[in-house]
């Protein structure tokens, strides 16, 4: 049995379709890893779902004119769709409008109110003047007081890492009209953060092998602990099941409490719709699981410092003591894996701002394992990337189409022109020993690159082999042995040896581009699946929760999911020897050449925007 290995996704906002931006930091990464540890023989549980309370959702329903809970509706379909499409393998891809995510939630609140460490407070509150409704921190921007920078929001400065609150920020505004905000005192609960310092700080001290900038920043925010607040003067979003504030219609609790919740209560529905209640702890308290969790670099004070005190406040391990609840003792993450931004012309891709392009219109023209494997290759891993159709077209030009695609379409065209199957190799040469030996050695490679979420090396590694491969045929000029009848067994060889090696290959590649994978595998004469792709199943919310608090929605509603049968896929992080005899078809392209005029133009639905337009 491989080790237990959780894959935690970041939850998109329901209130629109997502972007390429959104996606090269939550959505490639994740998979392209979850895909590797599954190949590698690991028990993997990936996770995520819609982000369907907080005030986005209010202000994009009030745009469109319909109610929240119906433009949560829409966008989680349309979600489910762009992500399938893209071939993201959820074991199980939710929402947080559903009963169990509630009763979860509540759950998590009223253990860390039983230990001590959520604390009622007033403070200042943010209202729009021309409508009277809250303003939450991260829609609000101004001067950060401490840096100087003009883009700091009211929860954080992205520039120094520091915690704020809005009222701290020089000249705020506010990002829905521009208006300055009013402030007014108000109740919150507030987690109590310092108490949680020194457990945070011994957890943190633990990480060594983290992306530096992620560590860097995560240690940064130590320094400034502050209590929290985890609820908000809003009429959407999850009640907070206390006395005295659980009928209340003007509080919730935060959409940032209730959405890293989110891990756990999905994993709870995965294992209850698996038929195995339990399973899910099989992720979360054995404490030999490992967790890994993949958001973009504005998260990450989310992940490496409130969900890891909520989950520490839960079990009791703050200064003020305590006893776990229900769940037990839950793991903390084993690693944050953030991306940094994929900007376009310098700007963050913002739907808001104009500058985006649509995952849907993305998969409709060139596929999903263009954009997979651009983002892979050339995304944000490390520090922010701007997209540029230039790049684009060269990286599916020159790598995918000329180096990857021609060398299965040539070889395999060449066996099956000559033999008609994969043929029996005769006595090995030193030069097919070398490429054998090498393609072989890049599992080891390749395989230490993507554990650690060096994505980009990894692709690299793999494409090195593409290239030795390359070499290899050009060297032994196949096309000449074939017109020379004494060179039939040498022939045999040479494109056996080619063969074993792009069969070497398309496994180094099948977590980049899965969808291609299956399609060389086929070419190569293999049968079933080899690379396992999600799908969309509509559920009903019907999971038997013990409710805890009140407002747990009525069960009956349903909702789309992404699942998936990963289990029977063929795919192993190994050489699979071919199989002399296999009969070969002549194989069509894998990658269709672009028209080197877009790296100019852009397609219609994103042009090419020139300086001197």
């Amino acid at each position: 049995m491989g080790k237990a290995v959780f894959v935690a996704v970041a939850w998109p906002y329901a209130n629109g379709p997502r972007h390429i931006g959104h996606v090269s930091g939550f959505g490639v990464p994740s998979d392209v890893f979850a895909r590797f540890q599954r190949m590698s023989g690991n028990e993997v549980l990936m996770v995520s779902g819609t982000d369907e309370h907080g005030t986005p959702l209010l202000v994009q329903a009030e745009k469109e004119g319909v109610p929240v809970q119906a433009l949560a509706d829409r966008y989680n379909r349309v979600i489910v769709d762009d992500l399938v499409g893209l071939g993201l393998s959820y074991d199980l891809f939710t929402r947080t409008t559903t009963r169990n995510h509630f009763a979860v939630v509540q759950e998590l609140f009223r253990g860390l109110h039983d230990n001590g460490y959520m604390v009622p407070k007033t403070t200042t509150g943010a209202i729009s003047p021309s409508t009277g409704r809250t303003l939450p921190d991260r829609y609000i921007e101004g001067t950060c007081p401490i840096c100087g920078y003009s883009g700091a929001r009211g929860d954080q400065c992205d520039n120094c890492g520091n915690q704020l609150d809005p009222i701290d920020l020089k000249d705020p505004v506010s990002k829905i009209n521009g208006e300055t905000p009013e402030f007014v005192e108000t109740e919150h609960w507030f987690l109590d953060l310092p108490a949680l310092a020194e457990a945070l700080g011994t957890w943190l001290d633990g990480r060594t092998d983290w992306r530096p900038n992620v560590l860097k920043f995560s240690k940064n925010l130590l320094a400034d602990l502050r209590p929290r607040a985890m609820s908000r003067d809003i009429d959407w979003g999850i009640p907070i099941p206390i006395p005295d504030w659980q009928d209340r219609k003007d509080k919730k609790l935060y959409v940032w409490f209730d959405a890293v919740v989110g891990y756990l209560s999905a994993s709870i529905e995965w294992a209850w719709r698996t038929g195995e209640p339990e399973a899910w702890r099989r992720w979360w308290t054995d404490p030999e699981a490992l967790a890994y969790y993949f958001m973009g670099k504005d998260n990450i004070t989310f992940h490496s410092q409130i969900w890891p005190a909520e989950l520490l406040g839960y079990t009791g391990q703050g200064a003020k003591g305590g006893q776990p609840g229900t769940f037990g003792e839950l793991n903390l993450p084993t690693e944050v894996v953030s991306s940094e931004f994929l900007t376009m012309s310098g700007s963050k891709f913002s739907s808001s701002r104009g500058v985006v392009i649509y995952v849907r219109d993305f998969l409709d023209t060139f596929g999903a394992d263009a954009l997979r494997y651009f983002i892979a290759v050339a995304g944000p891993e490390n520090q922010d990337t701007d997209f540029t159709w230039d790049e684009f077209v060269r990286r599916v030009n020159f790598e995918l189409a000329n180096e990857w695609g021609n060398l299965v379409n040539r070889t395999i065209s060449m066996a099956h022109k000559n033999f008609g199957h994969i043929p029996e190799p005769a006595e090995l040469e030193d030069l097919d020993t070398e490429l054998l030996a090498a393609a072989e050695k890049a599992f080891d490679t390749v395989g230490e690159h993507l554990s650690q979420s060096r994505f980009k090396a990894g692709a690299t590694e793999a494409m090195r082999v593409v290239g030795a491969a390359n070499r290899y045929i050009a060297a032994c000029e196949p096309w000449k042995l074939a017109k020379d009848p004494e060179q039939r067994d040498r022939l045999a060889t040479v494109l056996h040896t080619a063969l074993q090696v792009v069969s070497d290959a398309n496994a180094l590649l099948t977590p980049f581009i899965p969808s291609a994978s299956q399609k060389v595998f086929e070419a190569l004469g293999g049968t079933g699946v080899w690379a396992a792709m999600p799908e969309a199943r509509e559920v009903e919310d019907d999971m038997p929760v013990e409710p805890v608090g009140v407002g747990v929605p009525e069960a009956g509603r349903t909702y789309a999911t992404i699942q998936g049968n990963y289990a029977s896929a063929k795919a192993v992080w190994a050489r699979t020897p071919i199989e002399p005899g296999t009969e070969l078809a002549k194989p069509s392209p894998i990658f269709a050449k672009l028209d080197p005029e877009l790296a100019e133009t852009g397609p219609e639905w994103a042009p090419v925007q020139h300086e001197d337009a």
